[in-house]
């Protein structure tokens, strides 16, 4: 069963195309043929008046009456004894009729002169066939020659006509996932209007429950920072009081709950703060990622160091991109943290940053244990940490940088490392450059 729209169109209009031309050619066919008959009948007919005003006389045989027929002449007084079919034949009524001379059909025309006497015009039936074939046939030709050409003109017709849905699909397919914008529906034919305006009407409602939820977010992250806050100062304040060993304890696992819940609140503001920007790349101001890069490696050195793995970059090379400052080193930051968080002591990081043509990249690889085949794809999720959750993140990190990428019109991809038996993640961030 064809399910698509172009090809229900095209077999559907080539057979009707086909159909109608068969029958079409048919007709054409019978009508030539019939045709062809009786206008052998009318030269007959003109040979035999000919005859009977005396303009030919009897017992030969006409030559080039036509270009491949062959018509005789039979005349009943120079044939007197006549026998067999020739018998036969002078027995037919005066007019056109069919008879056999010599074993051969033939189509005759008998007349009776004035004075009695009887003359025939024949032609064979087998001439007379293949001329009305062969004029039959020319009168098809062109029809069948037609049809492909209507079949091309169809397709072309259906392909043009259908452009206008496999535009509006590439718009769609091109958008970015938080671009709402309306469909046009002015240039489009009157046909596809009801479906523009549906689909409108969904983007319309898909973009409110959007906004609400953007609005959600950054609405409830920012109004729990003011307790949080309090509590984390008042916190603080136990510092100064004399507790036992056992209290303090407790004090310091409070502490560390208040600022995990501190950075799960600052990732979601992070989150909504992305989701909102809709400003144009195109006018950010231009910034070296190399320099950036090396600010947030600097900052992260003493944790890194402090855990025991080597953080540095094998590949620094300028590169310019058109961003925000403070977005960027949110990218490189978030991935570095990703990958501290699950390289164990001893293990290594390595940053790239470089020019790639009129890409910027940026590339960070791990020596951890990886990414689960099934959830490689899904690391970019807003809270998907995976089976194997390291620390106390969130699982938004990656899902801020893969939105801040999205919005810098560029690229990221991860990758297991299996080369040479290491292990480990490698995610990599391509950026358009820009110039000086």
């Amino acid at each position: 069963m064809i399910k698509s729209l172009r090809g229900r169109l095209f077999a559907g209009l080539t057979a009707i195309i086909l159909l109608t031309g068969l029958i079409g050619g048919l007709f054409a066919h019978h009508w030539a043929f019939n045709e062809a008959i009786e206008m052998q009948d009318s030269v007959l007919i003109q040979i035999a008046s000919l005859v009977q005003a005396g303009s030919l006389t009897g017992g030969r045989e006409l030559h080039g009456v036509d270009e491949d027929a062959e018509v005789w002449l039979i005349d009943q007084a120079a044939t007197p004894q006549a026998s067999g079919d020739e018998a036969r034949l002078w027995s037919v009524k005066d007019g056109l009729a069919l008879a056999t001379r010599k074993g051969q059909p033939i189509r005759v025309l008998l007349r009776t002169r004035p004075d009695g006497t009887r003359f025939a015009v024949a032609q064979r039936t087998s001439v007379r066939d293949e001329i009305a074939s062969d004029m039959a046939f020319r009168t098809v030709l062109p029809i069948a020659a037609l049809i492909p050409c209507l079949l091309l003109v169809t397709a072309i017709v259906v392909a043009r006509s259908l452009r206008p849905m496999v535009r509006l699909a590439d718009d769609l397919d091109g958008r970015r996932a938080d671009d709402m914008t309306l469909l046009p529906a002015g240039q489009m034919p009157s046909e596809l209007h009801p479906f523009i305006a549906s689909i409108n009407g969904l983007l319309q409602r898909v973009g409110l429950l959007m906004d609400q939820q953007r609005r959600f977010v950054a609405d409830a992250a920012h109004e729990l920072r003011t307790p949080i806050t309090a509590l984390s100062l008042q916190a603080e304040n136990l510092d100064a009081v004399d507790l036992p060993a056992n209290a303090r304890g407790r004090v310091v696992a409070l502490r560390q709950g208040i600022g995990r819940t501190r950075h799960l609140l600052d990732q979601l503001l992070a989150l909504a703060r992305q989701d909102a920007g809709q400003d144009d790349t195109r006018a950010m101001p231009v910034v070296k990622l190399d320099d950036v890069a090396k600010e947030v490696v600097a900052d992260l050195l003493p944790e890194a160091t402090g855990r025991g793995v080597d953080l540095g970059f094998a590949r620094l090379e300028p590169a310019l991109v058109r961003g925000e400052a403070v977005i960027l080193a949110a990218v490189v930051r978030n991935l570095l943290d990703n990958a501290l968080r699950f390289t164990p002591q001893g293990g290594r990081i390595d940053t790239c940053v470089y020019r790639d043509g009129d890409a910027a990249l940026l590339q960070i690889e791990d020596s951890g244990p990886g990414v689960a085949s099934a959830e490689l794809g899904r690391i970019f999720d807003p809270f998907f940490r995976g089976q194997r959750p390291a620390g106390d993140g969130a699982g938004l990190g990656l899902s801020i940088v893969k939105r801040i990428v999205d919005r810098l019109e560029g690229t990221i991809e991860a990758v297991n490392l299996a080369e040479g038996g290491r292990s480990g993640l490698r995610v990599l961030v391509k950026l358009p450059g820009a110039d000086a």
